[in-house]
Formats: structure tokens, sequence, C-alpha cells
């Protein structure tokens, strides 16, 4: 769901391609095989993971956006993260965002909340997010917030839940509600909305399917109740959320 909410925002955006990692040296290629194909001439070319930085541009708002897509490295991640935060600093980067997405006891038919957290306390105020909790184990998000925060950058992680059953299906509810809360967060279009005719499909399809299998639908509805009985701990929706944002930006930087 947070890749297809990067690729949503890459192919329905005219992007320019600032920055790229060389995959050399994070990667183990016995698992993340490069990909051979033929081009328009019939010569064999070879497709390595890629990480590009692509810049998108948005006339007549107060900023742009620069976006990382890319295969999270093997190893090295250390000097993976050192690489993607001096691109950060090189492209003028005021804030940074990471979007995931994590198995949850959640039901595929309830708009999912999308939670945040950060380790800035001004941004925390301003955004109404939480400090990060969690003790344990760690991915390469984890390494780039300490990077993030020994540069004094501020970052925000977004995170949305998605049904532990469909998690290695396509989830286009999750990657819309991820794609409208960054838009909230950050005052510019993602394109969120283009994504409904997908989602009514999405859901014809998964409504048929749970109608044929009485025991996934008894499934469906205890998840449903244990959903509807939660009180909802997600980030703010609010359209004020972009102009704190804004304001959180210019108190960052200095006088003219």
């Amino acid at each position: 769901m947070a890749t297809q909410s990067i690729e949503h925002l890459v192919s329905t955006h005219k992007v320019e391609t600032v920055a790229t990692i060389d995959p050399d040296g994070f990667y183990d290629f016995q698992q993340e095989r490069p990909t051979v194909w033929l081009d328009e001439y019939g010569d064999r070319q070879i497709s390595w993971p890629a990480n590009e930085f692509h810049a998108i541009r948005y006339p007549g708002f107060p900023h742009d956006l620069v976006v990382l897509s890319g295969v999270e490295p093997h190893v090295r991640w250390r000097t993976f993260c050192e690489l993607v935060v001096e691109v950060a600093r090189r492209t003028g980067c005021e804030v940074v965002v990471t979007v995931g997405a994590s198995p949850e006891a959640v039901p595929h038919t309830r708009t999912p909340g999308v939670f945040g957290s950060t380790t800035n306390d001004e941004l925390a105020r301003a955004l109404g997010l939480s400090r990060p909790q969690y003790q344990g184990p760690t991915g390469v998000f984890g390494v780039l917030q300490e990077m993030l925060d020994r540069s004094s950058l501020p970052g925000v992680s977004l995170r949305v839940p998605v049904p532990h059953y469909l998690m290695n299906a396509e989830h286009p509810k999750s990657t819309a509600a991820l794609l409208r809360h960054l838009e909230h967060v950050i005052g510019v279009p993602t394109g969120h909305a283009a994504l409904a005719e997908e989602i009514d499909r999405w859901k014809e399809l998964h409504r048929t399917a749970v109608e044929d299998d009485p025991q996934a639908r008894s499934f469906l509805e205890v998840l449903e109740r244990d959903f509807d009985r939660r009180t909802e701990a997600a980030i703010p929706t609010a359209d004020d959320l972009a102009s704190q944002f804004e304001q959180f930006l210019r108190d960052q930087r200095p006088e003219e």
C-alpha cells in the first residue's frame, strides 16, 4: 500500500528524476535479482533494483515534493539512510515524511485510519501527532528516523493498517487513505480521488467473494464489530492540518 501510494504519486504527476542511489553494495542480488528484457530493437537490457528521487512541482503551492521510490536495501542501512538524508538536504527538503503499511485485524469493509508520529516536539504539537513509543527490532525506516534526528531534519511517519488477510494483495482503500492523509499534512494534492473507480471495483469483487463464503462472512462480522467499538486514534483529518504544517515550516525558516 505504501509502495502503491508512491507509484500513484509518480504516475499521476509530471516528475523530474533528481537523484539515484547506486544499488551496488546495498542488495543481495540472489534475493533481489536484476531482470533481463528486450528493448524495441531486440537488444538485451538489464534492470537493476533502483532507488530514484523524483521532484514533483506544484505551481501556486508553497512547496514541492521530492519522492523516493525504490526497493528497501538488504545491507548497509546506515550508509543508505545517510545518502537519503544527503539528498534531502541538497534538494532543500524541510520535512521528510515516510509512509508505510502494517497487517492488522481490521475489516476491508471499513475506511482505514492513518496513524502518524514524529520525534519533533514542535511538529507533534502543530499536527496533533504522538511521539513513537515502539521498542524492539526495527527496519530501515527506524534507522532513517535516527539519521534525521541527528541531522536536525524533522520527520513524520504515516502508517496505514491493512487487513492481515489481504496483506499480499492490492488494497486501493488503504492506498487512498494514505494519500488523503498525506495531502492533509503537506498541503499539496496527491490525486487520491482518482482511485475512486478502482476502489468501487475492488469493493464489488470482495463483496461477492464474502457473500459466497459463510465462514468468511462470519469472520468479517467479528472484525467489523471490533473495529466499530474501538476509539479511533488516527491523526486528525481536518483541512486546517495543511495550514498548521505551513505555519510550522514558516517558524523553522530564518527571517529574511
